[in-house]
C-alpha cells in the first residue's frame, strides 16, 4: 500500500472527503537511522494500514502536523502506546482526550532531529501547521498550507481550486489565506523553509511534487 517516493520515505495515499471537497489524503512513513518509523498525518486506521506500516518497521512518533490533522492519530496511539504523540501545543486544547507527548515548535525532537528539520508557520493561530523536511532524500512534507491537486470526481473541488488558483499547481487554497492573522509572521516563517534545498514535496492532499520543486515551492509561498 506504501509506495516509495525516495530513500526512506514512504507515502500511503487514501480516499479522503469533506462534505462536497474530494481532496484525497496521504500518510508519510519516514524510516529513521535506527529503524524506527516517523508516520506524519496518520490516516483512518485499520487492519490494512497497520499490516503496510507494520512491514516498514516499528513505529517510533505519530505526528499530527497542524491544528486539523489529528482525527485519527487516537486510534494510532492506542494501537502503538510505546509510539510518541508529536502535535502543535495548543491541540491539547482542542483535543484534550488526545496523549501529546512532543509539543511541536521549531526545533526538531532529539529522536528525529538528525535527519529532519522543522518550522513552526506563525501567524495562523487556527492552523498552527508544521513544515518539516527531511534532509537525506530533501524532501519537504506540507499539510494543508497548500495543496497539488491535479485530479478530482468531485465538480465542487475542482472549481474551488480554480477559483483559489490552486488547480492543478502547488498552491494555498481561499481557506488557507483566509485565516492568517500576522502576515509578517507567515512570511518570515516560510523564509525559514524556503532556505531548504528541496528536490521533492510530498503533499498531503494532492499529487507529490517530483519536479521543480524548489521553484514550485517558492511560487505557493508566495501567495500568502
Amino acid at each position: 500500500m506504501f509506495r516509495q517516493v525516495a530513500e526512506d520515505v514512504y507515502a500511503l495515499s487514501v480516499e479522503f472527503r469533506v462534505g462536497p471537497m474530494d481532496l484525497g489524503g496521504r500518510m508519510t512513513a519516514v524510516r529513521l537511522p535506527d529503524g524506527g518509523l516517523w508516520l506524519h498525518s496518520p490516516v483512518r486506521f485499520g487492519p490494512e494500514a497497520r499490516a503496510a506500516v507494520d512491514a516498514l518497521g516499528p513505529v517510533r512518533f505519530l505526528v499530527a502536523p497542524n491544528l486539523m490533522h489529528h482525527l485519527h492519530v487516537r486510534d494510532w496511539a492506542a494501537a502503538y502506546p510505546d509510539a510518541k504523540v508529536a502535535a502543535p501545543a495548543a491541540l491539547q486544547g482542542k483535543r484534550p482526550d488526545l496523549r501529546i507527548d512532543v509539543a511541536l515548535g521549531d526545533a526538531a525532537e532529539a529522536g528525529w532531529a538528525g535527519v529532519l528539520d522543522q518550522v513552526l508557520v506563525r501567524g495562523m493561530p487556527r492552523v498552527d501547521e508544521v513544515l518539516f523536511f527531511h534532509r537525506p532524500s530533501r524532501t519537504l512534507f506540507v499539510t494543508d498550507l497548500a495543496f497539488n491537486v491535479h485530479r478530482t470526481g468531485s465538480w465542487f473541488t475542482r472549481v474551488y481550486l480554480k477559483l483559489s488558483g490552486a488547480w492543478q499547481r502547488l498552491a494555498p487554497s481561499l481557506l488557507a489565506r483566509s485565516v492568517v492573522k500576522d502576515r509578517q509572521a507567515v512570511r518570515a516563517s516560510l523564509a525559514r523553509a524556503q532556505a531548504w534545498d528541496v528536490a521533492r514535496v510530498v503533499v498531503c492532499h494532492g499529487d507529490v511534487v517530483e519536479q521543480g520543486a524548489q521553484e514550485a515551492v517558492r511560487n505557493a509561498f508566495a501567495r500568502f
